[in-house]
């Protein structure tokens, strides 16, 4: 897969790699090291971990999937930064089971709530991973976004189940276990006692638009990916983007 440095990706990633580029600089600048330790939870095959490890940090990816890790190990090698990732096998439950409590400068949990039993204990394992001062980045799949996409798409019996569902099904074929909102999130992050610094909408309009436009017109993909980070940061359009993200410090 694509990393969030590459223009077609970026449709995808730039809000949340803009985001977070800018917390590890503000991190390294507060604790006055260069190199910082981070923990990718459900990091799979590296799509923010070698990004992350190209800026010189070391980054420790924990995930259920040999497969991924194993990908992870070779893309780490093919970009020249095998020696700053770290690939363990492991899952949020059992965190603690295969990394350090209070170890990381900053912790990545991008995709994992949607498919954890306990999202509020894999928040707090999360939290509980980071070191007295340190940074969170929570990514996870919106409830508003599948409502729009299972409309647009003319399912509205599905559309109006998802909106009604308590964990944002749209029925048994749903390949996502649970969705969320923007509250539902700043209060999982806020019960461990974390400060929500700020919370951007993801893909609101890059997974509605078609990509053949995206690809044939001119300017197309560099005016999307300017409307993305426009609208990531208007809390009007929260409530409609396929993923929402969620960045927190504990000071």
């Amino acid at each position: 897969m694509s990393d969030p440095l590459r223009p077609r990706a970026s449709l995808r990633t730039a809000v949340v790699w803009e985001v977070l580029k800018d917390a590890l600089e503000r991190r390294v600048k507060a604790t006055g090291r260069d190199v910082l330790d981070v923990l990718d939870t459900g990091g799979g095959t590296g799509n923010f971990a070698v990004p992350v490890a190209r800026l010189g940090h070391r980054v420790t990816v924990v995930d259920p999937s040999p497969n991924a890790l194993f990908a992870l190990e070779r893309r780490a090698a093919e970009a020249g930064v095998a020696d700053r990732v770290r690939a363990v096998q492991g899952d949020a439950h059992g965190l603690f089971d295969v990394v350090e409590r209070g170890g990381y400068d900053t912790v990545l949990c991008h995709g994992v709530l949607e498919y954890v039993d306990d999202p509020a204990e894999g928040v707090r394992n999360a939290v509980d991973a980071l070191r007295p001062a340190g940074t969170l980045s929570l990514l996870a799949a919106g409830l508003g976004g599948a409502v729009l996409a299972r409309a647009l798409a003319g399912h509205f019996t599905e559309a109006r189940q998802a909106l009604t569902d308590p964990a944002g099904r749209w029925g048994e074929g749903d390949p996502v276990p649970r969705r969320f909102t923007a509250d539902q999130l700043t209060e999982l992050v806020s019960a461990t006692g974390l400060e929500v610094g700020a919370v951007h909408g993801v893909r609101v309009f890059a997974d509605l638009v078609p990509g053949v436009l995206v690809d044939t017109e001119p300017g197309a993909m560099e005016a999307l990916l300017k409307l993305e980070a426009a609208a990531a940061e208007q809390p009007a359009f929260h409530s409609v983007a396929t993923q929402l993200h969620v960045l927190a410090e504990r000071d």
